[in-house]
C-alpha cells in the first residue's frame, strides 16, 4: 500500500495541472479530457507510461480524422457513426493494435460524431495537452529509474523459481504419493513472472532511450538487461531439470533432494536482493555448493541418471550466469566441485546525472 502512495501523488497532481492548464491557459469551460488523458496515460508501469501517452495520442488523432472523413462523405445520422468506428479502430490496428489506441480512436471518433467535428478538435488538444503533462512527468520529472524496474522483476522471479524448486524437493523426497500430488501447475507463476520480466526489460529499455536522464548513460542498463534475459534460460533449465528428476527411480530422486533444497534456498536468498554484490557473491558460491551435493555424472550409468545430472548441472550455470561468472570460470568451478568464483560487481546507475545529463542534451541538439 504505501508503495503506491507515490505514484498515485504523481497522479493526483498531473492531472490537477492538466485541469489548469486546460481551463486558466487554452480557456476550455469543460476542461474535463485533458486530466483524463494525463490519467490514462500515467495509469500503466513506470516504465510504459511515456509510450501509453504516445499510444493516447495515436488514438484520438486517429479517430477524429477518421470521423472528420465519415461526416464529409455520408452527413450525419447512424451509418456515419457506424462508418467512423469501423475505421477508427482499422486505423489504429494500422498504427499498432494496442488496446488503449483501438478504445481512444473509437470513443474520439463517436464524440466527433456524435457532437460535432468541433469537439472532435478539441479533444485533440486536451490529448496533447494531457500526453504533455504525462511525458513531462514521466519522463523528466519522474522518470523510471531502468536498472529499479529490473532489480524488482529480478527479485520476483528468482522468489519464484526458489518456490518451484522447493516444491519439487518436496515431491522428489514424499515419493509416489507426493509426485501425485505435485503437478506442472505449480510451475505457472513462475512462468508468469519470467513473462512480467520480459516486460520489465522492454521497459527500462524504453526508459534509458526516451527519458533524457538517462541518455548517454545506457551501458549499466544494458548490461542488467542481459543478467535478466539469462533468467528466461533458467527458468527454461529448472524445467527441464524438474521434468529429468521425475523420471529417475526412487534412489535416484534421494540422491538429488538435498541439492534440489539447497538450490532453491539459494534462489530465495538471492532473490531478497539480486543488485547487492555481496548477495550475488553468495548466490554463486551457493549454486556451486548445491551442484556438488548432486550426483556427478559417470560413465556406464542409466540415460535417465545422466540426464538428471545434466539438468541440473544447466540450472547451476544459468544461475551463475545470471550473477555474472564467465562462462569458461563458471564450467570449470563446476567440474572441479569448486566454490571458489569472483562475481564481479553488478551494474549500479545513480539518479544523479550531473554533467552526463548536458553533455547528452547538447548531442540530441
Amino acid at each position: 500500500m504505501t508503495g503506491s502512495l507515490w505514484p498515485v501523488a504523481q497522479q493526483t497532481a498531473a492531472a490537477t495541472l492538466s485541469w489548469w492548464i486546460a481551463k486558466h491557459v487554452i480557456h476550455h469551460h469543460q476542461p474535463v479530457f485533458a486530466p483524463i488523458t494525463t490519467l490514462v496515460a500515467l495509469n500503466t508501469s513506470r516504465g510504459g507510461r511515456g509510450t501509453n501517452a504516445v499510444r493516447f495520442v495515436a488514438g484520438v488523432v486517429a479517430g477524429v480524422l477518421v470521423a472528420e472523413a465519415a461526416v464529409a462523405l455520408l452527413g450525419d445520422g447512424y451509418p456515419t457513426v457506424a462508418l467512423a468506428v469501423f475505421l477508427a479502430i482499422l486505423a489504429a490496428l494500422v498504427v499498432g493494435g494496442e488496446r488503449v489506441t483501438i478504445a481512444q480512436a473509437a470513443v474520439s471518433a463517436v464524440i466527433a460524431v456524435g457532437t460535432g467535428i468541433q469537439a472532435g478538435s478539441n479533444r485533440v488538444v486536451d490529448a496533447l495537452l494531457g500526453a504533455g503533462v504525462a511525458l513531462l512527468f514521466s519522463q523528466l520529472l519522474f522518470p523510471a529509474h531502468p536498472l529499479a524496474l529490473l532489480r524488482r522483476a529480478e527479485s520476483v522471479t528468482l522468489a519464484e523459481l526458489a518456490g518451484a524448486l522447493a516444491l519439487t524437493a518436496r515431491a522428489l523426497e514424499g515419493g509416489d504419493t507426493a509426485q501425485r500430488e505435485w503437478t506442472w501447475e505449480h510451475l505457472r507463476p513462475a512462468y508468469t513472472r519470467l513473462a512480467e520480466l520480459g516486460e520489465a526489460r522492454a521497459d527500462a529499455a524504453t526508459a534509458a532511450r526516451r527519458s533524457p536522464l538517462w541518455w548517454g548513460r545506457r551501458e549499466p542498463i544494458e548490461r542488467e538487461t542481459r543478467y535478466a534475459a539469462g533468467l528466461d534460460l533458467l527458468g527454461a533449465s529448472c524445467l527441464t531439470c524438474t521434468r529429468t528428476l521425475f523420471a529417475l527411480d526412487a534412489r535416484g530422486r534421494a540422491a538429488f533432494t538435498p541439492a534440489v533444497g539447497a538450490l532453491s534456498d539459494t534462489l530465495r536468498r538471492l532473490a531478497a536482493a539480486p543488485g547487492d554484490h555481496a548477495v550475488r557473491q553468495r548466490g554463486a558460491e551457493g549454486a556451486l555448493r548445491a551442484a556438488a551435493l548432486a550426483p556427478a555424472p559417470a560413465a556406464g550409468e542409466p540415460v535417465e541418471r545422466a540426464a538428471a545430472a545434466t539438468g541440473f548441472t544447466m540450472v547451476v550455470l544459468d544461475v551463475l550466469a545470471f550473477v555474472g561468472v564467465p562462462a569458461g570460470e563458471a564450467r570449470e568451478a563446476v567440474r572441479a566441485r569448486t566454490a571458489r568464483v569472483r562475481v564481479g560487481a553488478p551494474p549500479t546507475l545513480r539518479w544523479t546525472a550531473g554533467p552526463r545529463l548536458g553533455g547528452a542534451l547538447r548531442r540530441r541538439r
